[in-house]
């Protein structure tokens, strides 16, 4: 989750939004964006949608078994 967040928190200051910006857009509490952006919790997909939404980004989920493989 951490690595979304680094993303998160990329995509966002690229597009030159606050964090209190993305929170009112996207409905969720800055200090939820803010464990978001840290890594510090993790997001459900209900939040994670709405952010993605706001900053514009879609989601690619890849699926793979431990040996790398599908």
């Amino acid at each position: 989750m951490k690595q979304i967040g680094i993303q998160i928190r990329q995509r966002r200051k690229m597009l030159g939004i606050n964090q209190q910006t993305l929170a009112d857009l996207a409905q969720i509490s800055i200090n939820t964006i803010t464990k978001i952006e840290n890594g510090e919790i993790n997001i459900n997909f209900q939040k994670l949608y709405a952010i993605l939404e706001v900053l514009g980004l879609e989601l690619s989920l890849k699926i793979k078994n431990k040996e790398g493989h599908l």
